[in-house]
């Protein structure tokens, strides 16, 4: 056996999941690929300072021969047909449970974003993976209160989300290294579930987050070729769909899928990564990427149509799906009038992605599940998805999606605060282990507090004028947090999570990710 070291604490029945086979299938994996991964994040760094320099962004014409070519990704596989509805959620029992028996057709079961890597958390979200893929999920509430799989009818197609390429797993050590968190997240996954998977009818499937281009989808491909060789499963079985939610990554839908090969299976819209990804990459391109307030750029900007329009005439082309993005309001169930405006936000966002030709979308809530089965019920009648519906018309260019100057709406005082607290009480949730949050009737994640401190820091640097006539600077940011954290009150871990928005948001250099300097600070 190779070097592989635990360095977390324990966590009950870890066991069941951390035994010497699967982490040895872990340590090959990192062992394999863990140096292509440093490369391929040295390459990121490499291409952001060529487009800071450029102060621009296009199609590459080294791949044209790919976006030229005639080629299909396979059909879709069992369980993947018909994605209509998608619920999203962190692999914590309860939530699971939930998730599993709300009648969606998938569940995009969250290893990334909506789940902080605390090391429990890791764990026990690979054992609730284990036991919902045999139907053996079950959870009892310090009050009694019990929360069982139903037994009446097919669950949903689970697909885990691992970790994106940038993050380490520093409890798990190969040959005195953090391994890769996405190696971590995908390889215990699979070397537990993948044969139960295809026993059942259905197939070890992934969500794959934060990829900058086609390179990274590559990688994803060889690894998974190596670990369908390992584990003796069919060619081809493991099939993932990628989140386009960086702006390079934009600009290589097609080379992404292409690259991914017979594991590919359809692309996915985000929001706010995506944003985020634009904040970072044009940070110091001058005023005309400053966008406004965060909560004014909605998905009808022109700026993000082109986006989702290219995203479902990319995926149709090939043969993928389009799945759309989520949905973050949250009903009430004790206020009727702020769950009529939560439904009827949510009705309005899946009537237009069913009808621009999405196959699917997400939602974060399991009352919503009727409202887009609903939306998309409407649109594609007894049909499993509208792969067939091709999108002509639709011939987007770089400066379609580069329009950041012709996204509506403006800077306000009012955007700062917001940006500034729900970062803050993100953040104090998230270093206390919950990385799903509702906070103001919205489901909030990590990508929330990216391009919150994101917006922030590039409003410092461009010195951007508010609606109230102020300039923000640093004095003013810090003002703001003071007032918004007074506000707050009494909140576990809000200090470090103040400390914490302040470093990332008012750094000189701007970090690449707060996840990074935040994992420092959870055990």
């Amino acid at each position: 056996m190779t070097d592989v070291r635990v360095e977390g604490p324990d966590v009950e029945r870890g066991g069941e999941v951390l035994t010497p086979e699967a982490l040895e299938f872990v340590a090959d994996l990192q062992r394999r690929f863990g140096a292509q991964r440093d490369a391929l994040l040295a390459a990121r760094a490499t291409r952001r300072a060529e487009i800071a320099t450029a102060r621009w962004l296009d199609f590459r014409p080294e791949t044209a021969d790919v976006r030229d070519g005639d080629w299909q990704v396979p059909p879709p596989p069992p369980g993947l047909v018909d994605r209509r509805v998608e619920i999203t959620g962190p692999t914590e029992p309860k939530m699971a449970v939930n998730a599993l028996n709300c009648g969606a057709d998938v569940w995009l079961a969250d290893l990334e974003d909506a789940n902080t890597p605390h090391w429990r958390n890791v764990v026990t979200g690979q054992q609730v993976l284990r036991d919902a893929v045999r139907r053996q999920l079950a959870f009892t509430t310090p009050e009694g209160r019990e929360y069982r799989l139903r037994e009446d009818g097919d669950l949903p197609t689970i697909v885990p989300r691992p970790r994106g390429w940038h993050l380490p797993e520093r409890h798990l050590l190969v040959d005195g290294q953090p391994a890769v968190g996405a190696l971590v997240d995908a390889g215990l996954y699979l070397f537990h579930n993948a044969a139960e998977q295809l026993e059942r009818g259905s197939g070890p499937y992934f969500y794959l987050p934060k990829m900058e281009g086609h390179l990274e989808a590559g990688l994803w491909k060889v690894v998974f070729d190596h670990a369908e060789q390992v584990l003796g499963i069919p060619e081809g079985s493991i099939r993932a769909t990628m989140l386009i939610e960086t702006i390079p990554a934009a600009f290589e839908m097609e080379e992404m899928l292409h690259a991914l090969g017979s594991h590919a299976t359809g692309l996915n819209a985000g929001r706010w990564d995506y944003l985020f990804s634009v904040i970072k990459v044009f940070r110091e391109a001058g005023p005309e990427f400053v966008l406004p307030d965060r909560a004014a750029v909605t998905m009808t900007a022109p700026m993000m149509r082109a986006y989702t329009d290219q995203l479902v005439a990319v995926c149709h082309r090939r043969g993928a799906m389009a799945i759309g993005g989520m949905a973050a309001a949250i009903p009430s169930r004790k206020d009727a009038e702020a769950n009529e405006r939560a439904v009827a936000k949510v009705r309005e966002d899946k009537t237009r992605e069913a009808g621009d030709g999405f196959d699917g979308s997400w939602v974060a809530h399991p009352d919503l599940v009727p409202v887009c089965r609903e939306a998309f019920d409407a649109v594609l009648g007894g049909r499993p998805n509208q792969l067939d519906r091709q999108r002509p018309e639709v011939s987007v260019t770089a400066a379609q999606l580069l329009d950041v100057a012709g996204v509506p709406g403006g800077r306000t005082l009012t955007g700062l605060r917001a940006n500034v607290e729900v970062a803050i009480r993100y953040l104090a949730a998230w270093l206390g282990g919950n990385g799903a949050v509702g906070i103001h009737g919205l489901m909030e994640d990590a990508a929330t507090a990216e391009i919150s401190r994101s917006q922030v820091w590039q409003w410092v640097h461009a010195g951007v004028e508010l609606d109230t006539g102020e300039t923000v600077t640093e004095d003013l940011v810090r003002r703001v947090v003071a007032e918004e954290v007074e506000g707050i009150g009494d909140l576990p871990h809000l200090d470090d999570a103040r400390r914490l928005f302040e470093q990332v948001a008012l750094a000189q250099d701007f970090p690449d990710f707060l996840t990074l300097p935040a994992y420092e600070l959870i055990d």
